[in-house]
């Protein structure tokens, strides 16, 4: 019904940069929240940032002042810009957004992941 898209992962060197995508495809009917998560091995997933449908951003600390969340209403499509990465950014990455269909029912979609690497 609904589908989220990631790309852009890879491998960088540390103080690299990378910009991951994610786009939502489906029977959509409007987007609230867009997110995206980290999972990094043998760690649980955290948020490492959102954006309303508003454009109001919120960032976990450790990432503050090197990322940057943005997002295409027309396009269905929020963006991750990572500056600054540092080999503690590693890992799978993964966007998340709360979706109404044309149903009506409003529920939190996932994508598939997207693996970050931070190393030299």
């Amino acid at each position: 019904q609904v589908q989220l898209v990631e790309s852009g992962g890879g491998l960088v060197q540390p103080g690299g940069s990378l910009r991951l995508s994610c786009a939502a495809s489906g029977s959509i009917f409007s987007i609230y929240a867009m997110n995206w998560y980290r999972q990094a091995p043998g760690k649980q997933r955290e948020l490492v940032s959102f954006i309303t449908s508003g454009g109001t951003t919120t960032y976990t600390d450790s990432v503050k002042g090197r990322f940057t969340i943005s997002r295409d209403n027309a396009k269905n499509t929020v963006y991750l810009q990572m500056s600054s990465l540092k080999p503690e950014d590693t890992a799978v990455y993964y966007c998340a957004a709360d979706i109404r269909v044309t149903t009506g029912n409003t529920a939190r979609y996932w994508g598939q992941g997207t693996q970050v690497t931070v190393s030299s």
